[in-house]
């Protein structure tokens, strides 16, 4: 199982690690994904907003921004967590901090296909995978997972418009200056990073 969190507190302390490679190949198992790690420059990318319209990312102009991928809004796993940080985003928002979402999800399905289309969250399509390939927490689910899931009624294609069967594991990661400051990504879908973690990862208190 991969779980790895990685908090950079001087920049001595830095690993490098160049974005390409992590986009370069998807593996064929999420415990073999390769985040990109502390102290590497974050990628740039492009999602789309539910209209549909481009997000353009661009760790260099970008103020800090905590980024959360996860896998989508027919995944109960990803929809508890969203639901769990709603006390957690107003208080990274207050501090600075921009909050983005991105799921596997196609733009139209963003918000509709949760539980609680309330959340008041920027949510981003990263549907074609470039994010996820990007930062290096993409994978390839097998042909048999894809059977499995249609048989409880998710349908990976339907859900993200494309035919790749790639998802994100969950992984949350903070950007600051154009690096990365913070990462956790797991391989386990069912765990997620706790928002108490995620605001100290921050500097700020769960208080």
């Amino acid at each position: 199982m991969f779980r790895q969190t990685m908090l950079a507190f001087v920049a001595a302390a830095a690993t490098a690690f160049t974005p390409a490679a992590a986009a370069d190949e998807v593996p064929s198992r999420a415990e073999d994904v390769q985040p990109i790690a502390v102290g590497a420059a974050a990628p740039s990318f492009v999602a789309r907003h539910a209209d549909g319209s481009e997000f353009a990312f661009d760790p260099k102009q970008q103020e800090r921004t905590l980024l959360i991928f996860y896998r989508g809004g027919w995944c109960p796993y990803c929809n508890r967590h969203l639901m769990a940080l709603q006390d957690v985003v107003p208080k990274l928002r207050e501090s600075g901090i921009e909050v983005l979402f991105l799921s596997a999800d196609r733009p139209e399905l963003l918000y509709s296909s949760l539980e609680d289309e309330t959340l008041d969250y920027t949510l981003l399509s990263d549907a074609a995978m470039t994010a996820s390939r990007a930062f290096g927490v993409a994978f390839q689910v097998d042909d048999e997972t894809v059977e499995r899931y249609k048989g409880f009624g998710i349908d990976l294609e339907e859900a993200s418009g494309f035919d790749h069967h790639i998802l994100p594991v969950p992984a949350v990661y903070l950007v600051e200056d154009g690096k990365v400051a913070f990462m956790h990504a797991d391989s386990d879908y069912k765990k997620r990073l706790e928002g108490a973690k995620i605001l100290s990862a921050a500097g700020l208190s769960g208080d």
